[in-house]
């Protein structure tokens, strides 16, 4: 397994608490529950075709 990175996430106490209850319907901790969901943001971002810049 690929050694990880420890780091501080300032994150709004609402919603932390509402990634906290996703997180255990799915059987995930919460820093669980925030990889993954990172991670299939990443799976996303790379499917959808690449916007080209406009210089304006």
């Amino acid at each position: 397994m690929a050694e990880k990175k420890a780091f501080v996430l300032r994150i709004n106490p609402d919603m932390l608490k509402e990634i906290e209850v996703w997180a255990a319907d799915e059987f995930r901790s919460t820093n669980g529950q925030i990889e993954y969901l990172l991670q299939e943001a990443l799976k996303a971002r790379k499917k959808l075709p690449r916007r080209k810049k406009i210089d304006g």
